[in-house]
């Protein structure tokens, strides 16, 4: 631990100027991710929630990205699970993607709101048969005595669901509505690019950010 702070690293691989974002920021947004996609990029998809709790705390965890248009960014969760808490109490959120490969970070904050049923239920409906038997069988955030637990619902659910669960009433899909994004591209000597867009009325407003 005590050769931590002789880390170092030369950010060199990209930069970020106002004309490579004319479009808005969804439109760099979806480009970054296909960027990001076609580069290999590991878990280009995976994204930290913050979220802040009745006594002012903030917390974080991994989810995955799986919808993404005007709208907003779309994930499925247990609803009854520490997010799912937090948010109910305070509907916003910051979401964090980190594409170590590319040198970039994309920071992105809004309000948040639940899918509609339909939306959570056709989602439900694509995933593999055991995804969406623990879905039933997590009872996630809680406090379990063992591992087994978890094993002992799934073969329950398994019976008792069949090989065409439905959804279960408390999982299902939240959307987070943007009216901040942030772009973040690596650059030598810590003088890193940093844009951001701020919603007023029905207009985004760029602005360029000092590293």
């Amino acid at each position: 631990m005590s050769k931590l702070s002789e880390f170092r690293k030369s950010y060199e691989l990209g930069e970020l100027d106002e004309t490579q974002a004319t479009d808005g920021p969804l439109a760099l947004f979806q480009r970054w991710m296909d960027e990001a996609i076609a580069h290999d990029v590991s878990e280009p998809t995976a994204m930290t929630v913050a979220t802040v709790g009745e006594n002012g705390r903030p917390s974080t965890r991994v989810v995955l990205l799986k919808g993404c248009d005007a709208r907003g960014m779309v994930w499925f969760t247990n609803y009854e699970s520490r997010k799912g808490g937090e948010l109910a109490l305070n509907p916003f959120a910051a979401l964090q993607f980190h594409w170590v490969e590319m040198e970039r970070v994309v920071r992105i904050e809004g309000r948040v709101e639940k899918t509609s049923a339909q939306e959570s239920d056709d989602y439900f409906k694509s995933r593999p048969l055991d995804s969406r038997l623990g879905a039933w069988a997590s009872p996630q955030s809680r406090v379990i005595s063992t591992r087994a637990v978890l094993v002992a619902n799934a073969a329950k659910a398994a019976v008792q669901h069949g090989l065409n669960p439905e959804r279960p009433p408390h999982w299902g899909g939240y959307r987070l509505v943007p009216d901040t994004f942030e772009f973040w591209q690596g650059r030598r000597s810590r003088l890193h690019d940093r844009l951001r867009f701020r919603l007023q009325g029905s207009d985004w407003l760029r602005e360029r950010l000092a590293p």
